[in-house]
């Protein structure tokens, strides 16, 4: 422990305000403007408030728990919270954000109990020990940890806006392709591409039939290689001789894979350099044809997949080859989809170095919690 600093549980350090919990069923709440806060954050809006004032949540359930999971954070103003987050007022003298970051930045999963529901109880969270620099220590502290991380929520900033940049461009350069309002000719998808394929069904690629990665072996990939949009994750393998069986599903550099289970309908390109491998049954993969370019295609599945939202049928279906093969898309001449490609390439360009600022100051920030906290 530190010079000057004091170890406490963090029961002897706040008031614990559960007993105000009050929470509402979706069906019986009322649209409103103040925040209904539970384990993760904001739920919901409601017409009515429980709490006017600043105080620290904690997950109780339904919360992740590991180190930097953000499972503890702060609240102000006049908010109503369920019971599926602790609510802590911390004593004067104490910095609440102090507080803050020292639980985000520990892995609390020693203290949850329930194999069924995992629970952080209020015994469990009274018992956490937390360090007590002194107070101007403690200001330091959180000034030191609040600048790197509004550096990071900035960058974070300039991405979102260089999205919003690339959204206005298409809609500026082709309008809605639904509507088709700038009435560019109309090809359906199945039409753009060469091929479109689903996954084996479940009985064709079980477990059993994965092996351990080797030399002679190919990567399985899954719907969540979409839905992070990174395809060195994942662990699962299969034989040559399987390959061979289920090459119809073989996943090449190039190929666009969607997911159809969990989060369904996202997107990713398989990069260059990516292992050889199939597809299991939650996903569908895109094979292009040469008359449409690669990212113009991205940009409109986005819009055709929130047009699946907004329809009576669900975004389920656009899991359906049969479905997603007949779906109409505009097709504008290929050298503006090319030039629409360019600009969007260079915005790649510069939201790839903001990431790598983002990574840098991560480390950075994550470092000097480590060197307070650890």
């Amino acid at each position: 422990m530190k010079q000057g600093w004091a170890i406490k549980k963090l029961g002897e350090v706040c008031e614990i305000l559960d007993h105000l919990r009050v929470p509402i069923t979706k069906k019986d709440r009322r649209e409103g403007v103040y925040p209904y806060y539970g384990a993760s954050g904001i739920q919901d809006y409601v017409d009515s408030y429980i709490f006017d004032g600043r105080y620290l949540l904690v997950g109780e359930d339904g919360a992740k728990w590991g180190a930097n999971d953000k499972s503890a954070y702060i609240i102000e103003g006049k908010s109503w919270v369920n019971n599926h987050a602790h609510i802590l007022k911390i004593n004067d003298g104490i910095s609440d954000r102090l507080v803050e970051y020292y639980l985000v930045s520990k892995d609390l999963q020693e203290y949850i109990t329930g194999a069924v529901v995992p629970k952080l109880t209020q015994q469990a969270l009274r018992n956490i020990p937390i360090p007590i620099p002194p107070r101007e220590e403690q200001e330091r502290i959180v000034a030191e940890l609040d600048c790197l991380s509004g550096v990071i929520e900035k960058k974070r900033e300039q991405l979102r806006e260089l999205d919003a940049l690339a959204q206005s461009i298409f809609y500026q350069m082709f309008g809605d392709p639904i509507t088709n309002e700038k009435r560019w000719e109309v090809s359906t998808i199945e039409n753009v591409c060469s091929s479109i394929v689903r996954g084996p069904f479940g009985s064709a690629l079980k477990k059993e039939y994965f092996v351990e990665q080797s030399n002679t072996t190919y990567k399985v990939y899954e719907q969540k290689h979409a839905i992070q949009k990174d395809s060195s994750i994942g662990t699962y393998y299969i034989s040559a001789d399987m390959f061979e069986t289920l090459s119809r599903f073989e996943i090449k550099e190039g190929d666009i894979i969607m997911s159809c289970s969990g989060t369904i309908g996202e997107f990713y390109e398989i990069p260059i350099g990516a292992e050889k491998g199939i597809m299991n049954q939650a996903l569908l993969k895109y094979t292009l044809n040469k008359n449409i370019h690669k990212i113009y295609f991205l940009y409109v599945m986005e819009w055709v997949k929130e047009n699946f939202e907004k329809k009576g049928s669900g975004l389920q279906n656009i899991g359906s080859v049969k479905t997603i093969k007949s779906t109409d898309i505009s097709l504008p001449p290929l050298p503006l989809q090319q030039e629409f490609a360019d600009k969007i390439e260079a915005i790649e360009k510069q939201k790839e170095l903001i990431k790598k600022s983002i990574t840098q100051t991560e480390e950075l920030f994550n470092s000097r919690m480590d060197y307070y906290f650890n």
